[in-house]
């Protein structure tokens, strides 16, 4: 039986052999084996989503208040940051908290005004000595047809300015009509509100203008009295309503009295 034994080693040292090379190839490649990081891996190139931070002031439009560069700032008592109005809603300023606000260089207005009236023809000149002083480059824009109030808004709009400011209650609802088709543009109602704000409308207002969308009695609660609309205390809502719009709070009533 011997010799048989011995014809067998052969086959079983290179069984043998076969075995052990397998083995090393499997230690082998176990050893080199990569992961691919998971999405949250930190070694991911995929960068996180920024969280919000809870410091983040909002403006009307629900984004982060974005002030306007070269704008100046305000001063304390104009609104609290961490807890503005809703969307629409009142801000009542202390006097002269807008006073270090700066309009930039090159700002551009359009003024529709209806002139058809003493309060609408305070509300020009308040409109006019305000840019005269903050050197702004002003188009008054006519509106004495009421037939015509849109196309009137139509053509400031078509000015591209920087703001059209609406000189009045009577444009009121025609400008409700057309605001919210131009988010791009800003607008100020200066002594009146629209019955539905948007974020690209800021009101500048006191106590003696009508309630939002000619006294429907949804907004202010006070009546309508002509005698509020002085020249000087429309030029201090239009001081305090640009310096919102500039600073970021555009979409709010701003009240002064």
């Amino acid at each position: 039986m011997l010799p048989r034994i011995v014809r067998l080693l052969p086959s079983t040292a290179a069984l043998a052999a076969v075995l052990v090379t397998v083995s090393a190839c499997s230690s082998s490649t176990s050893g080199t084996t990569t992961t691919t990081p998971s999405a949250s891996s930190p070694s991911s190139s995929v960068p996180a989503s920024p969280t919000p931070s809870a410091a983040t002031i909002l403006g009307a439009d629900g984004g982060p208040v974005v002030p306007s560069p070269g704008s100046g700032t305000l001063g304390p008592g104009f609104v609290t940051p961490t807890a503005p109005p809703p969307p629409g809603g009142t801000m009542t300023p202390s006097p002269g908290s807008w006073s270090g606000v700066t309009v930039p260089a090159g700002y551009r207005v359009a003024l529709i005004a209806t002139d058809d009236s003493v309060a609408a023809r305070h509300l020009r000149s308040a409109a006019e000595a305000w840019a005269a002083a903050h050197e702004v480059h002003v188009t008054v824009v006519p509106a004495h047809d009421p037939a015509a109030y849109l196309a009137a808004i139509q053509n400031a709009i078509d000015l591209h300015p920087d703001l059209v400011v609406s000189a009045g209650d009577p444009l009121a609802d025609p400008l409700s009509v057309v605001t919210a088709s131009w988010p791009d543009q800003e607008f100020l109602l200066l002594g009146a509100e629209l019955a539905e704000p948007t974020f690209n409308v800021t009101s500048a207002v006191w106590k003696g203008t009508t309630a939002r969308g000619g006294g429907s009695g949804t907004g202010n609660a006070w009546r309508y009295d002509p005698s509020t609309f002085t020249v000087e205390r429309a030029r201090r809502a239009l001081d305090a309503g640009v310096a919102a719009v500039l600073r970021g709070y555009a979409g709010f009533v701003v009240r002064v009295d």
